[in-house]
């Protein structure tokens, strides 16, 4: 390995001595990345243009804005605002490419108005999060999380982990979108009875069809779920979709789970559900304000696992993210059409009364 990619494989990866790197070139466009992004794609983006990377960059708004003066493309995860301040202050700007699947931090509309490209990185971390579904229903059903401090602890108690089968349980995803698919397919194989509910989807295809996925309104599928598993996006329409009527549905003895974003959730309702063990518990990678204060009521539960939005977070995954963005980004650069664009691929709404 060349000392460049040594170079690219240290600085791309959060607690490495991530640090600003510039491969400056007069000739070729500029392209800033103001957050994480893994060494393939970088790769990819330096041998084509003048490439900026600074992962914490997002946390220096005005130093970023400098920068996408001259900057023909921005690179971003989920906390850089790519608003129309941004755009109006990145006057060369032709393409956004997202890190990820989650379009709630891009003005898209704005990104449509002034003819600036968008693309994401559609189904290149649905293995990841499927997985990681599955194994927070394992880990709720089972405890696993208590399992291993208590043996630390000196104790051997066996009794009070009995924990329950997940065999013949009944799972409910919101969404059947790439995740949504893959959790279905997964939970399957280990028996489960499946749920979905999803209002663009009229009919199942086979593959959803020999999986025994049955589809359902919102209400009943809360009613009738043991754990239910969000796979929507957040949208104007979708925040707080699910608050404290739809938790009232829920069966007192069922886990939610949510892997897409936070504030599809209100977690006012959702923390009482929990406290007062209206429900039997949740596993949550995202919240509404990410990293949650200091002063996080969610801390004090017992019944709640909690991970920093990583769901999705593997190498294989962050990889194939990095390369399909990399290569969109330089496509849309060189006057082509994005292969993965994402404007126009969120629906006005996916809930019912979820404005409400």
């Amino acid at each position: 390995m060349d000392q460049r990619r040594q170079m690219l494989n240290t600085l791309s990866f959060p607690g490495k001595g991530a640090m600003a790197i510039r491969t400056p070139r007069e000739d070729v466009p500029v392209i800033v990345v103001s957050e994480v992004m893994w060494p393939a794609g970088l790769d990819v983006l330096t041998t084509f243009a003048s490439t900026l990377y600074d992962p914490s960059l997002w946390r220096r708004p005005e130093e970023m804005l400098r920068h996408l003066r001259t900057a023909s493309a921005l690179i971003v995860r989920n906390q850089t605002r790519v608003d129309g301040q941004l755009m109006e202050r990145a006057p060369k700007l032709k393409v956004v490419g997202r890190l990820g699947v989650g379009l709630d931090n891009i003005d898209l509309d704005e990104a449509q108005q002034r003819d600036i490209a968008v693309t994401w990185a559609k189904g290149a971390n649905a293995i990841s999060v499927a997985e990681f579904v599955i194994g927070s229903i394992l880990t709720l059903a089972r405890q696993f999380h208590r399992l291993d401090p208590s043996v630390r602890q000196g104790e051997w108690n066996r009794p009070n982990f009995s924990g329950s089968e997940i065999y013949g349980k009944c799972l409910g995803v919101i969404g059947l979108g790439d995740i949504g698919r893959k959790v279905c397919d997964r939970a399957c194989a280990l028996g489960m009875r499946l749920l979905a509910f999803d209002p663009y989807i009229t009919q199942l295809d086979p593959t959803m069809l020999a999986r025994g996925v049955k589809m359902s309104d919102l209400d009943t599928l809360l009613g009738e779920s043991d754990f239910v598993s969000i796979h929507v996006p957040l949208t104007a329409s979708t925040h707080h979709a699910i608050g404290a009527r739809e938790l009232g549905l829920l069966p007192k003895g069922a886990y939610l789970i949510n892997t897409s974003r936070g504030g599809v959730i209100d977690e006012v309702a959702l923390y009482a559900a929990l406290k007062e063990r209206r429900i039997a518990g949740a596993a949550l990678d995202v919240r509404e304000q990410e990293p949650p204060p200091d002063d996080d009521p969610f801390r004090s539960l017992d019944n709640v696992l909690m991970s920093p939005h990583v769901a999705g977070f593997t190498e294989e995954a962050q990889t194939r993210t990095s390369i399909m963005v990399a290569e969109d980004v330089i496509r849309v650069l060189q006057g082509g059409r994005p292969h993965f664009p994402a404007i126009g691929e969120l629906h006005e709404t996916l809930l019912p009364n979820a404005a409400s």
